[in-house]
């Protein structure tokens, strides 16, 4: 029997949403992948992998743009209701948060870059690698939560921004103290100093998605505070 217009109208939303969604998780995924190889990159000072980050980034903008186009054709020939248009017009900023993700890895990868270039005996601190570890984790699991609609995954998300705050902190404090004791360790300091502001900056953007996420679930704004999470 063939299916009413009704029916195929309904199985074509939910295909495009689908599609979406899927978009969404390569973004995330693309934007994860390069945080991981620029600190690789400023880790072993490999020039070639700073200079994959840089080119790679390419592919998270492309992909912006296909969600964004994906996400106004669903509005404009579909109609969406409820949840279902809270989470298209959610999809529209979460796509530019990822951007953005992709921009702090290839700052990060420039500043691998520059202290290859620099070549002096510099000792990383290893709550760099532990920020990273920590900001792409809260990445994926904020993707997760929003395409599941997790409320609880999402405020989980959100709580361990704290821990990525805190690891920026002791970063600073003791490269401060690296930089008052030699002023030979001024410039590679600041350029670490720069890479832990990326990394901190990876995190509060994955916190806005998980509160997005929050949204989406619950119905709840718990972005400035306005519930305590």
């Amino acid at each position: 029997m063939t299916a009413s217009p009704e029916t195929t109208r309904f199985r074509h939303f939910h295909d495009q949403l689908a599609t979406l969604k899927q978009r969404m998780l390569d973004m995330s995924s693309k934007a994860e992948a390069l945080i991981e190889l620029s600190v690789d990159a400023l880790v072993e000072r490999d020039v070639a992998k700073a200079d994959s980050v840089i080119e790679g980034d390419h592919e998270i903008d492309a992909l912006e743009l296909e969600v964004e186009q994906l996400a106004i054709s669903l509005l404009a020939l579909q109609q969406p209701m409820a949840r279902d248009l809270r989470f298209i017009i959610a999809a529209i900023k979460i796509s530019s948060d990822l951007e953005r993700v992709g921009d702090h890895a290839v700052n990060i990868a420039q500043s691998a870059q520059r202290l290859a270039a620099w070549g002096g005996t510099f000792q990383l601190q290893p709550q760099i690698e532990d920020m990273a570890r920590r900001s792409r984790q809260m990445l994926s699991d904020a993707l997760d939560a929003f395409v599941r609609a997790d409320g609880e995954l999402g405020r989980e998300v959100c709580r361990s921004d704290d821990q990525v705050d805190a690891l920026h902190n002791s970063v600073f404090r003791v490269l401060l103290t690296h930089m008052m004791a030699d002023p030979r360790t001024i410039n590679p300091s600041l350029e670490v100093l720069l890479v832990s502001r990326n990394l901190e900056r990876v995190a509060d953007l994955a916190t806005n998605i998980a509160e997005d996420a929050v949204y989406l679930a619950e119905g709840k704004t718990i972005k400035h505070h306005a519930e305590t999470r």
